[in-house]
């Protein structure tokens, strides 16, 4: 039987088929779904914000950020056994919560900007992306099929 696990925010986790990982209230926060097919290993991590080099004061939670907690989910992946040279990308949110004039206050932007950056720089291709607009989504990711199950209210639902 295949369990559900939860990823709260600023947290990751990682599961082998069946399992599938959720993650909730996904507003300007970016899920990053990572997927070894061969394996089939499934992370998901819940970043809050782009990169730990901008944070104000020390590090509290490496996982809060794109580049830490990224560098972080593909270490445990590879732990399970997962290997980075076959993994893709899925990623989800980045939504811009609030109405701003400026795009440096836009969080969600800048997340899914960094995110790209640092899974670039890692040489993992992004496959699918359900980001931006103004509304949150829930994630599930499948680890026995690699698909990204996006949910929002009052909207259909993908699975990308």
């Amino acid at each position: 039987m295949a369990n559900l696990v939860t990823v709260g925010i600023a947290d990751l986790n990682v599961v082998k088929a069946p399992d599938t990982l959720v993650t909730y209230a996904l507003g300007s926060c970016v899920g990053i779904c990572l997927y070894d097919n061969e394996k089939k290993i499934a992370g998901l991590a819940h970043i809050m914000l782009p990169l730990s080099k901008d944070a104000a004061q020390g590090i509290d939670n490496k996982r809060r950020y794109a580049d830490t907690g990224i560098m972080e989910l593909i270490q445990t992946m590879n732990l399970q056994g997962a290997s980075a040279s076959r993994l893709t990308a899925k990623i989800a949110g980045g939504a811009q919560m609030f109405s701003v004039s400026s795009s440096m206050f836009n969080i969600g932007e800048r997340n899914v900007e960094a995110v790209k950056k640092v899974l670039a720089s890692y040489r993992i291709r992004i496959v699918a992306e359900e980001t931006g607009l103004n509304f949150g989504r829930t994630v599930f990711f499948h680890g026995d099929t690699g698909i990204m199950e996006v949910r929002a209210a009052m909207k259909e639902t993908k699975m990308v």
